[in-house]
């Protein structure tokens, strides 16, 4: 069975190592799967020839311009994908990262799929290569209990035409999934030991005839349920972020932070979830590193499993299954 941890190269830091040095402590450190948010030419050139799979983001500001014109889709392929293949190793192409209806953008997402997917088919080597888009947990309208997950309203018209997309063409759905904001925002309502794993074992939400350990499982069950309201029951949910940071906020602690990412590694991304159990969620730890230049709240600059030097913050987390 391939490794089902993968961790995304976040960038935004004045400190970071150099691309090259990135890619090889990846190795070093057994991790094989990477998404990150930007062509950046130096990763794809370090990237080859080595055994990481790759989810490679088209950034939300280039999205318009793909979506308006095949021609400029054909050409973004070529240069950021198809001019690296065979040597790297292509996993997902992630058209937008937290598009949500009220953007922008959000009208041009799905036609950038379809163009950036025609590109793709005129290789052989890239033709396999799947196309997705990443959401927030935010576009469910309902989240609790996990069975009455369902897309909000608002969402429907955005959301339905891509998970079809996604279902003709035997790509996943990927989802960035954070119990810790669920835990922050719910005004004491979720317990921290259901957040962090930290319940031994306890059934804390029952379900009908399902018992919930954990809050990521919880919330990924809830996307499964909105699929299915949405006529996808069998489409695949790809953790494409998670992760606690350890300062900053409400519940950022070192040890919050451990106690997460060991409980999400030991075993909660292979076993699957109450909903599937028995199919593994492939899943990308959110970050490498920690990234002083990350916008928003404090806590936003202390997500990585590293420190800017290559210290692990919680060495016996394990990227393997």
């Amino acid at each position: 069975q391939a490794p089902l941890i993968g961790v995304c190269n976040g960038r935004v830091a004045d400190n970071l190592p150099p691309e090259g040095d990135v890619v090889a402590f990846y190795t070093a450190n057994g991790i094989t799967k990477m998404r990150i948010y930007e062509p950046d030419q130096f990763t794809l050139q370090a990237l080859k020839n080595t055994p990481i799979e790759l989810a490679l983001d088209v950034p939300n500001e280039v999205i318009p311009t793909l979506a308006g014109d095949p021609a400029a889709a054909t050409a973004w392929v070529q240069t950021n994908v198809i001019s690296y293949t065979p040597s790297v190793q292509f996993r997902y192409i992630v058209v937008g990262n937290e598009v949500m209806p009220t953007d922008p953008i959000s009208q041009s997402v799905l036609p950038a799929m379809h163009n950036i997917q025609n590109a793709l088919a005129q290789s052989p080597a890239a033709a396999n290569v799947k196309v997705s888009t990443t959401i927030r947990v935010d576009l469910l309208g309902t989240t609790y209990p996990p069975y009455a997950g369902a897309f909000a309203d608002s969402a429907m018209a955005y959301v339905v035409p891509i998970v079809q997309f996604l279902a003709a063409n035997g790509a996943p759905l990927l989802a960035n999934v954070y119990p810790y904001f669920a835990y922050i925002g719910s005004s004491g309502q979720v317990a921290l030991d259901y957040a962090i794993f930290g319940t031994g074992g306890r059934v804390v939400v029952h379900d009908g005839v399902l018992g919930y350990q954990n809050l990521f499982h919880a919330m990924v069950d809830s996307v499964y349920a909105a699929l299915e309201k949405a006529g996808a029951p069998n489409l695949q949910v790809v953790v494409s972020e998670t992760g606690w940071p350890s300062a900053g906020n409400d519940g950022a602690t070192p040890e919050n932070a451990a106690a997460y990412y060991l409980g999400l590694t030991n075993g909660t991304v292979t076993s699957g979830t109450p909903k599937r159990p028995g199919q593994p969620v492939e899943t990308y730890l959110f970050a490498m590193f920690d990234e002083n230049q990350k916008p928003g709240a404090a806590s936003e600059q202390h997500f990585g499993l590293f420190t800017p030097d290559k210290q692990p913050k919680y060495p016996l987390v394990k990227f393997t299954n």
